[in-house]
């Protein structure tokens, strides 16, 4: 099976080339906006590529026929789109319409990551069927680019999920695991929203996730999530008590004392039947995800 990801030099798209390269089964293409900067160069074919450019997406795809289009490249960070609305929309939105006409060009199937911030969080956790209503502009367009693939005429997955944690190669960003022994370790004081309630994601799972439902074609909105619902208090105490370290510079805060410029929704999180059902996933235990985020960083 030839498979192609967008943003190969992200968190989830590093992920996918980690499991991908290298399997009998898969020829891969990697892509992303400039240069490879993964450290494994091998198991795959690397092509620069920007996903705003309608006629080079189409060409690449045309070239190389891919049977399957695994599209992680995004604009995600939720403030920055509330502020280029512009940006946000070219490439959340217009991109993912030069990826289905390419994808109809050469019969693919295109696998499209979306998020809980679809949903208003008045009634998570969510299944497939539930009603969305964005807060931000980043939710917007993450909903408007679903809206493009269900009234198009392709083959496609959506998979849509939370909080997404892991650790990636010569990447700026921390993640929240990280980021939170991190500040426990030094005792900096901590103000912690204890009102939003997530199902935080290990990258593994959902590179798993996007596997499963780009080799089964599997048509229509899968959630693929972490399985454990908690607040981001609860969390950061988690993380604190696997490590033994101590909470007593962790203050709770509400959402709205954080002056943030996108609203976030509040009670998020996802249902997982169907993607049990139908894709056989199961993904770890936050617990176990910590663990294995920290073998990692540790190598």
């Amino acid at each position: 099976m030839k498979i192609m990801v967008t943003g190969s030099n992200g968190l989830l798209g590093q992920k996918l080339i980690h499991q991908l390269a290298n399997r009998p089964d898969v020829t891969l293409l990697a892509t992303a906006r400039g240069n490879n900067r993964l450290k494994q160069q091998t198991g795959y074919t690397y092509s620069p590529l920007d996903i705003t450019d309608g006629q080079a997406v189409l060409a690449l795809c045309q070239s190389w026929q891919p049977d399957a289009i695994i599209h992680t490249a995004a604009m995600t960070q939720v403030d920055d789109c509330e502020d280029q609305q512009a940006a946000c929309w070219e490439l959340n939105v217009t991109a993912v319409d030069h990826l289905i006409r390419a994808a109809e060009a050469v019969n693919a199937h295109l696998v499209h990551l979306s998020t809980d911030f679809i949903f208003d969080g008045a009634a998570g956790p969510y299944d497939e069927t539930a009603t969305p209503n964005p807060l931000s502009f980043y939710g917007k367009s993450k909903l408007a680019a679903e809206k493009l693939l269900l009234e198009s005429s392709i083959s496609y997955s959506i998979i849509r999920t939370v909080l997404v944690y892991g650790v990636a190669e010569d990447m700026s960003r921390s993640n929240i695991v990280l980021w939170a022994k991190g500040a426990l370790e030094k005792g900096q004081p901590l103000r912690i929203v204890s009102d939003q309630f997530r199902t935080p994601t290990l990258a593994e799972d959902l590179a798993q996730g996007c596997i499963l439902a780009a080799m089964k074609r599997a048509q229509g909105i899968y959630n693929i999530s972490g399985k454990d619902q908690m607040s981001v208090l609860e969390l950061v105490k988690r993380v604190a008590k696997y490590f033994d370290l101590p909470t007593d510079q962790i203050s709770e805060v509400s959402t709205d004392t954080l002056n943030q410029r996108a609203r976030r929704p509040l009670v998020t999180g996802f249902i997982l039947d169907k993607a049990r059902r139908d894709l056989g996933y199961e993904p770890h235990t936050f617990e176990e995800g910590i663990a294995l985020v920290i073998s990692q960083t540790a190598q």
